[in-house]
């Protein structure tokens, strides 16, 4: 009876259903609506039934990801998934898992993840980033509708604080700014930190002045009409919508009228600062600090993509003899 109609103590689905009110009470926007349609991908894979954890077995879920590289697609154009998407479903299906074992509603030894069991590595992927010589194109191309000249100064601002993420500068206050540097503490890992404000910023500001309400307000527009800010979730929501039409102004009309052909979005602005770092040889302690990485790892990692010169200059000396 149990495996045929699970109790609510081992039943994955209502532990799957805890994991997202969790997320959703702490204000996990992102997370909340990428991990909802993969536990429903997994639901579906098992023909909609219930399951309890010990049956969720090493097999299982080599099936499911089988599926998931077979069935699901992605796109107008019906693309099957990358591997990566295949990842981010087990590593739900993981934390579904470990919150279980936490709560005491399933025992180690069902765990199917681990040394002994399905292995989770996220693939490599590919980081480009803009050259100096695009930057100063985005820096001097004329824009004159709103939307898009107001696109390009938070990638400018983003570059310029060593590739802030987006919803950091979104978030960005007046009060952030004492005598000339910015005062913020990342959103991600809530490591503070301290950056010059250069000259390039200050006119960027000045931009954004005349609509300033008080010293604590939000220097940008995207989160000034929210009433409750400490309404993370809704926080999280705005920020989410915004960034991807933020995105859509720099790839359709921004990075065009600047003549840049490579793809532009606010994330590009991290690779872009770690791009131009690289080739100038900027020291990794200090490019942890700026990152705000909590690991020096983390950052060896990420600059292995923009660090090309000395690779460069090894195979001119072979094949240029």
């Amino acid at each position: 009876m149990k495996k045929i109609k699970p109790n609510s103590g081992g039943s994955f689905f209502k532990q799957a259903d805890a994991y997202l009110k969790t997320l959703k009470e702490a204000g996990k926007f992102n997370e909340y609506t990428a991990d909802k349609p993969r536990i429903k991908h997994f639901k579906d894979f098992l023909n909609g039934s219930d399951i309890v954890f010990p049956d969720i077995t090493i097999g299982l879920l080599e099936r499911f990801k089988h599926h998931l590289a077979t069935t699901l697609t992605v796109g107008k154009d019906k693309r099957p998934v990358q591997e990566r998407t295949v990842i981010n479903h087990m590593v739900v299906i993981r934390s579904v898992f470990s919150q279980a074992m936490k709560q005491g509603v399933v025992e180690k030894k069902y765990y199917p993840f681990g040394k002994e069991g399905i292995q989770i590595k996220f693939p490599e992927s590919q980081k480009v980033g803009l050259s100096a010589e695009e930057v100063k194109q985005i820096e001097d191309v004329e824009l004159t509708n709103t939307n898009h000249n107001h696109a390009r100064n938070l990638w400018l601002i983003s570059f310029y604080f060593g590739g802030m993420r987006v919803s950091d500068v979104l978030r960005l206050k007046w009060s952030d700014f004492k005598d000339n540097r910015l005062h913020y503490t990342m959103g991600k890992n809530s490591k503070p930190g301290s950056l010059k404000a250069t000259e390039k910023v200050g006119l960027i500001l000045a931009q954004y002045e005349s609509d300033r309400r008080h010293s604590d307000d939000f220097i940008f527009p995207e989160l000034k009409k929210i009433d409750n800010v400490h309404d993370e979730f809704l926080m999280e929501r705005i920020i989410s919508e915004n960034a991807s039409r933020i995105d859509k102004f720099l790839r359709k009309f921004v990075a065009p009228a600047a003549g840049i052909t490579n793809k532009v979005t606010m994330h590009i602005a991290r690779h872009t600062f770690g791009n131009i770092a690289g080739n100038n040889k900027v020291s990794l302690i200090m490019l942890q600090k700026i990152f705000r990485h909590s690991r020096i790892t983390t950052t060896m990692g990420y600059m292995a993509n923009f660090i090309h010169k000395d690779a460069d200059e090894a195979l001119d000396a072979v094949i240029g003899f």
